[in-house]
């Protein structure tokens, strides 16, 4: 009896030591990528609100520009006002949502090539904005010592709630109107579908997405500045989208957590690091061209690997036959 009751001792000792190994692993590896880990879901907010003006047939290259409207909106009511960070997360929302609107009555009549180099315009001019008004965005140097109010559940329940959202408007009445529109603008409209107020609300709905990635990616990197909402991040974004695929929800995600992974992945490549994450960008979009998520070609693959084992059994029944 007292042998087993030692070596049950020893047994939950052991456990216990080796809960505790597993914890402080997790403790460190949280306190090492915990910022990278959020950074995922605050990027897939970014692509998916680029992919919600794509499925409208719009390229729309603002979603830089409502992301730092966001971000220093929230940021300046929690720094400023001390305002709650529910409220201050509204308000990081709702200002892009009026800037899109008020933007979006002359622009949207643009479409294409021109569209892009309007809304590349605006982020210019918010960004020069936000350079020259020091006194309240502090100016190049930007604002320091946000609060870190974003926990990970702030950002998982964001991703969620605006995935729920997204897949449901995308088999309603009105992501049906995206598609037409996205397919051909004029045989939409002599359809009956009010081709500006959809395309109004892609660009308003995607503009508030972009603002809630802002306000809480500010409130998780102490610090924002002007340079970080420019045409970089722009094309950046919008890499993010056509890299993974726009032919679903789960693509934007997808090249989002690429393009979030690679550079920690490849930093053991040092100065070469930029080089082959461009080339393996390169090869994806040459050997890709509907994205990583592309469901037609995964059900070709899978389909065409099922069929061949089918084959194979009818071919063995009909020979003993």
């Amino acid at each position: 009896i007292r042998l087993s009751l030692v070596g049950s001792e020893m047994c939950i000792r052991d456990r216990y030591k080796n809960g505790r190994c597993e914890m402080e692993w997790f403790e460190n590896f949280w306190a090492i990528y915990s910022n990278l880990v959020l950074s995922l879901g605050t990027n897939a907010l970014l692509a998916l609100s680029i992919w919600l003006t794509l499925s409208c047939g719009m390229l729309a290259m603002a979603n830089a520009a409502f992301m730092g409207l966001g971000a220093y909106t929230a940021s300046i009511l929690t720094l400023n006002y001390e305002v709650p960070f529910p409220l201050a997360l509204a308000g990081g929302m709702a200002l892009p949502a009026l800037v899109a609107f008020v933007m979006g009555k002359p622009t949207l009549r643009l479409s294409g090539v021109y569209l892009a180099m309007a809304t590349l315009a605006f982020g210019e001019v918010v960004r020069i904005v936000a350079l020259n008004a020091e006194s309240l965005t502090g100016g190049a140097l930007g604002l320091n010592g946000i609060p870190q109010l974003t926990e990970w559940w702030h950002v998982l329940l964001a991703v969620v709630v605006v995935v729920a959202v997204l897949w449901r408007l995308r088999i309603s009445r009105i992501g049906r109107a995206f598609e037409a529109i996205k397919e051909d603008e004029t045989a939409a409209g002599l359809m009956g579908i009010d081709v500006g107020g959809h395309k109004m609300l892609a660009f308003v709905l995607g503009a508030v997405i972009a603002g809630l990635a802002g306000a809480l990616n500010a409130h998780l990197t102490f610090f924002i500045g002007p340079n970080e909402y420019g045409f970089d991040r722009g094309v950046e974004i919008l890499t993010m989208a056509i890299l993974g695929g726009i032919t679903s929800l789960i693509g934007p995600i997808v090249g989002s957590t690429l393009l979030t992974l690679l550079p920690e992945v490849l930093r053991s490549f040092a100065d070469f690091r930029l080089v082959v994450n461009g080339l393996i960008l390169v090869l994806i979009v040459l050997f890709l061209p509907k994205g990583i998520w592309d469901p037609a070609r995964l059900r070709a693959w899978f389909g065409s690997k099922r069929a061949v084992p089918a084959a194979a059994a009818k071919s063995t029944q009909g020979g003993a036959a």
